[in-house]
């Protein structure tokens, strides 16, 4: 099986859990107060059990490497998934059951504690995120198979995961030496503002692709560039001025980077506005359809699961990106990555 992988992706293997018509006053009494949040692998456990709270919940495996594997086996790569797992319920069960659905391979390290989970709260119009990773912390450098990275076309690492520097160290330099593109998205601003000088360095030093959302690309250039963003916060600015921004100061300056090589690809999803690719010293924008979306979760990982799978195929960077909005569209309209095989097969057959 091993010889029919054209991506492997390595992450953290999460179950999402979806709560609609949260109740706010007992997410306060439970201390899930802020719009993102970690807490305890207990207090996870003992929101789960409350069957008052969890009405009407329903769930997803996820993580964004996890969305990237579901989307892209979908769309016809063949595609394998590395994490860790728990043990004591049931969630590990829904974990596989997710990826065995979409058609990945998996190779999953059973951990001792329990399964990784997140919640996400909708109440009253406000989204409140409490992540767990339980297991999912568990992976480690020891379970990256140099069979499984040699034997891939392209690699995706969960920007979370930036946090184990030796296992990330290991993934890329085995994948480095043997010239397999790895694809990292940035996670969070939170990553970004933490990890931007390790970014940078596995930028110069391996075939990297990096995915960023508008908010992380400016705190990226923020920290790599003290300039007209970095005196201006991400929260004072609207869409429209967060792309004029990107696009008219960010995007001239990070293209530097991609001078000379193939590598680095650097790609910015802004959402309903599209994308913007930075690769070989050129800067190549492509728009989208806005629609109203059922929810977001899981869309950013689509429009990256569609451009890596595309560049595997050879497509051009500029064919990429509007695959990777068309495919994002689609997950819009779905509760996370819960998207039917047969809405992408159209998608599958362009490659």
């Amino acid at each position: 099986m091993q010889d029919l992988i054209e991506l492997f992706c390595i992450g953290n293997a999460i179950v999402d859990w979806f709560v609609f018509n949260a109740d706010a006053k007992k997410l306060d009494e439970l201390g899930i107060t802020a719009p993102v949040q970690h807490i305890p692998r207990d207090l996870a456990q003992r929101i789960l059990e409350d069957d008052g709270l969890m009405a009407g919940s329903t769930w997803c495996s996820g993580g964004g490497a996890t969305n990237v594997a579901k989307i892209a086996a979908m769309l016809g790569i063949k595609t394998a998934f590395a994490g860790c797992v728990g043990t004591q319920d049931g969630n590990a069960g829904f974990f596989k059951i997710g990826l065995d659905d979409a058609g990945v391979v998996s190779f999953l390290k059973k951990g001792k504690e329990r399964n990784g989970l997140c919640f996400f709260f909708y109440c009253g119009g406000r989204t409140r995120i409490a992540a767990s990773p339980g297991a999912a912390l568990e992976f480690t450098e020891a379970d990256v198979s140099e069979d499984l990275i040699a034997a891939a076309g392209a690699i995706v690492l969960d920007g979370y995961m930036l946090d184990r520097r030796p296992l990330v160290q290991h993934i890329m330099q085995l994948a480095g030496s043997r010239g397999i593109p790895v694809a990292l998205d940035a996670a969070s601003v939170f990553q970004v503002r933490e990890k931007t000088e390790a970014i940078l360095h596995y930028s110069r030093n391996y075939p990297l692709i990096i995915f960023m959302n508008a908010d992380e690309c400016i705190i990226f250039y923020n920290t790599v560039k003290k300039g007209t963003a970095a005196a201006v916060g991400i929260d004072a600015l609207g869409e429209r001025e967060k792309e004029t921004l990107i696009l008219g100061e960010i995007c001239p300056v990070l293209k530097c980077m991609t001078e000379g090589d193939i590598f680095p690809v650097i790609v910015i999803k802004l959402g309903g506005r599209g994308a913007v690719v930075l690769a070989g010293g050129n800067i190549y924008s492509e728009e989208t359809l806005t629609i109203i979306p059922r929810n977001t979760v899981g869309a950013g990982d689509a429009f990256c699961a569609a451009f890596i799978s595309a560049w595997i195929r050879g497509k051009p960077v500029r064919e990429c990106a509007a695959l990777g909005n068309k495919v994002a569209r689609e997950v819009l309209a779905v509760t996370g990555t819960r998207v039917k095989a047969d809405r992408l097969m159209p998608f599958a057959k362009m490659l």
